[in-house]
């Protein structure tokens, strides 16, 4: 009750009325002011700055054309192989011979057009179908024609990268901390996903077809590699690079760089 007292006479007194308020110490006014730096900078960031970012995709290295297979006109058995995996022939060269079980007639099966043999599904001796598959043909006119990086990406991922955009890759078979990663830059986006048959007729391997589909139907993105006078060819985070040839159908994983936002584009629609 005494207290109660106290308060009311205090609050009746006017006594303190023309002593200033303390709105604030002084240290509280350099916190203030820190803070509405802070703010202010991070707003002019906001606006003015920009964040990398990368999305990253399989791919494998392969020649630009693609690949065809080339089936069996005839079932028999093949008697006669006129090339190896790995060479370059042209268009109309003899691949192998078929001997058909009826007549046994040699029937010659020739390329469809200029190619190097990538994979031989019939060895000599093997019995094939009619529509079975003989051999898998990249198509290239010369063993010396540059690579591409065909790239396998979702379809958010591969809606973000722009044509231009620069990509490191990681060759499977070149060691990165070696050698580096290699550079090349998008030269098309797919106009939509590709189904397993489509990517199966350009690689010419069932086998990459699943591997690069199982997560659904994905884009293709085309990367354009940067040449060098590097002993591969190609130019690299390196200095020089690996000290031989690549091959197509290496496979890598790549790390597309995006363009930089500005973050007030994340805030703002």
């Amino acid at each position: 009750m005494q207290f109660r007292q106290q308060a009311l006479a205090k609050q009746q007194s006017p006594e303190d009325l023309d002593v200033p308020a303390q709105l604030a110490r002084p240290q509280g006014r350099l916190v203030l002011l820190v803070t509405a730096a802070v703010v202010a900078a991070s707003g002019f960031w906001a606006v003015t700055g920009t964040v990398a970012s990368t999305v990253s995709a399989p791919g494998i290295l392969f020649h630009a054309e693609g690949s065809y297979s080339l089936q069996s006109p005839v079932a028999g058995q093949v008697v006669a192989v006129y090339a190896n995996a790995g060479d370059t022939l042209a268009a109309g060269v003899p691949l192998l011979a078929v001997r058909t079980g009826t007549s046994q007639k040699v029937q010659t099966i020739r390329t469809v057009s200029a190619g190097r043999i990538t994979t031989l599904a019939a060895p000599l001796g093997s019995v094939v179908e009619t529509g079975s598959e003989l051999a898998a043909v990249e198509r290239v006119t010369s063993p010396d024609e540059p690579l591409v990086a065909v790239l396998y990406a979702s379809a958010t991922n591969a809606a973000s990268m722009p044509v231009g955009a620069e990509v490191d890759l990681n060759v499977q078979s070149v060691p990165v901390q070696q050698y580096g990663l290699l550079r090349g830059k998008v030269l098309s986006v797919g106009g939509g996903p590709e189904s397993h048959q489509q990517i199966a007729g350009f690689l010419g391997s069932d086998q990459l077809a699943q591997a690069f589909s199982a997560q659904g139907q994905p884009v293709a993105v085309v990367v354009q590699l940067e040449r060098s006078g590097s002993r591969s060819g190609y130019a690299w985070s390196t200095t020089q690079g690996p000290p031989y040839q690549l091959q197509s159908s290496e496979l890598v994983s790549a790390a597309v760089h995006l363009p930089g936002q500005h973050p007030i584009d994340w805030i703002l629609p």
